[in-house]
């Protein structure tokens, strides 16, 4: 998971078991890549539509920000094959306005409308020049969210080296059912779900704000993002702001690893902190501390809380929401909190607060009365826009899995590599000793994310191959030196594959992003999404007192 609500080098086994997952498998492509610039005539009903914007209803919204919905095809090789709703909100300009920004808060997973709503603050220096505009992605959301049921139990099972850790046969299976759990319960967006269909998302949502160009600020999972629109649309790209810049390169396998390895540090630098309080739930001492948080985990996973959200509360919950936590030092009070509760009380609600999910539980298998329609043929009405529908679910029909099941369905989509059942079966054993390695706390969490790609269709290598010396004006990007998602070294990398349009800013501070973290940061992107003003290649801030 990487959000922007807020490593240690991989070891010698960790590195082996990841080139022989990766050895001799093909490169896949999905047929979408032949096909991202389709027609546009084909298109020209979706790209010519109007947003209505009304007062967003449902739950506590900002009484000056309002929703919409854009419509899109769900598969954009064929448009006529049917449609889904994407949720959006908007903050007015409150000076000249020069168009629209768009942007993406990361995950992947998170929906934009309720971070746009709540953190909307964050923001409003940009709406002197922009109408600020967030979105539900495709998938996550309002936006036909996905929802794995029973599966997310399933794949844990494959990875707890419990009973059958002996029997990678019996873990195989147990993903093969958590593959077709995931897609019973996501219904027909999930095999159109992913970056490449969610970057013509984004070009269907420029044209029908009426912008020219697009003006961008993503962060975390929105520069993969970002990066995708720009390889894909680059004569449509305007200003565009990159924080804590994702990989295009490494595989999911080396991603979850890495990612396990930079949360176990957050949590120790959490824990160190938290111990020289007297309200930490874990003591004063930060070896005890740790230690009991594993304990804490283990116990939650073999006896679950009952919760008043639906399933019980396990540890691998607990995990889900403690990293959720642990991107930014600003939310480590909540977290003590939200810990103090469960300990102290057995209250499981801080902790679910802080997992960012939905609302409903996630065992209601998809209904056809839900918003995708994969044969619903899309009628241009007199004013040329797709023919309306109520196609965005209520905020309570979110299931409370779908932030990890969009997650996992976008990084699979986005990933060409499959390993087959016996690389899967010949190196289980090694794979979970060496996230346990990286991580006693999160390890097995981000295993579980990575092998629910099993039994999925393949993934695109669009990402790998294509998105490189893009051909856009210069777009600025932001590495973080103490970031535990994003290390700098992608952004360095980055850069490299986008070419001379990029410019990398360097952020010394610590943090998952720095536009929330760093008064230098805000200030320096703000000028260049507001006024064209970019620092110098390889200019840096500081750390904040």
């Amino acid at each position: 998971m990487r959000s922007t609500h807020r490593r240690r080098p991989l070891t010698g086994a960790a590195v082996a078991v990841l080139a022989l997952l990766g050895a001799g498998l093909p490169a896949l492509t999905a047929g979408a890549d032949d096909d991202r610039n389709a027609g546009r005539s084909d298109l020209s009903r979706f790209y010519d539509q109007k947003i209505k914007w009304s007062k967003c209803e449902g739950m506590e919204m900002p009484r000056d920000l309002r929703c919409g919905k854009v419509t899109v095809p769900i598969d954009y090789t064929r448009p006529q094959a049917g449609t889904l709703d994407l949720a959006m909100a908007r903050y007015r300009a409150t000076g000249d306005s020069r168009g629209s920004l768009l942007l993406n808060f990361g995950g992947p997973g998170g929906p934009g409308v309720p971070e746009l709503a709540y953190a909307g603050e964050d923001f409003m220096d940009l709406t002197k020049g922009y109408d600020v505009v967030s979105f539900d992605p495709r998938g996550v959301g309002r936006s036909s969210p996905v929802s794995c049921g029973d599966g997310t139990d399933e794949a844990l099972e494959a990875t707890d080296g419990g009973e059958d850790a002996d029997d990678p046969k019996a873990a195989l299976e147990r993903l093969r059912r958590a593959a077709a759990e995931c897609q019973e319960n996501s219904g027909p967006v999930l095999p159109h779900i992913g970056t490449l269909n969610a970057s013509r998302d984004l070009d269907v949502m420029r044209a029908a704000l009426g912008d020219e160009k697009l003006n961008y600020l993503g962060f975390s999972y929105g520069t993969r993002l970002g990066a995708v629109y720009a390889a894909q649309f680059p004569e449509k790209v305007g200003r565009m702001a990159l924080d804590g810049v994702d990989t295009l390169s490494e595989p999911l396998t080396e991603q979850g690893l890495v990612g396990a390895q930079g949360q176990q540090t957050a949590l120790e630098d959490y824990l160190d902190a938290c111990t020289e309080e007297l309200t930490c739930p874990f003591g004063q001492d930060s070896r005890s501390a740790r230690e009991q948080v594993v304990a804490l985990v283990d116990s939650l996973d073999e006896n679950p809380l009952p919760s008043d959200f639906g399933p019980d509360f396990t540890g691998q919950d607990l995990v889900g929401a403690i990293s959720h936590a642990l991107y930014s030092e600003q939310l480590w009070p909540m977290l003590t909190q939200a810990l103090n509760m469960l300990v102290h009380d057995g209250d499981t609600r801080g902790v679910m607060a802080l997992t960012g999910g939905g609302f409903a539980p996630p065992s209601t298998p998809y209904r056809g009365s839900a918003p995708a329609r994969p044969h619903e043929p899309v009628d241009p009405t007199p004013s040329g826009s797709p023919t309306p529908h109520d196609g965005l679910v209520d905020i309570e029909e979110i299931p409370l899995d779908n932030l990890p099941a969009a997650l996992m369905a976008i990084n699979c989509a986005d990933d060409p590599d499959r390993p087959t059942a016996k690389k899967i079966a010949d190196n289980l054993e090694d794979l979970r000793a060496a996230y346990e390695d990286a991580s006693p706390v999160f390890g097995r969490y981000r295993l579980t994310q990575v092998l629910m790609c099993y039994g999925r269709p393949p993934g695109t290598d669009f990402i790998r191959e294509e998105v490189r010396n893009v051909d856009t004006p210069k777009m600025l990007l932001v590495g973080t030196r103490g970031d535990p998602a994003t290390p700098y070294r992608w952004t360095v990398e980055t850069a490299k594959r986008l070419g001379s349009s990029a410019v990398v800013l360097d952020n010394k501070g610590k943090g998952h992003t720095g536009y929330g973290s760093s008064k230098c940061v805000h200030e320096k992107v703000d000028d260049f999404l507001l006024f064209g003003t970019l620092p110098d290649d390889g200019s840096s801030c500081g750390v904040d007192d």
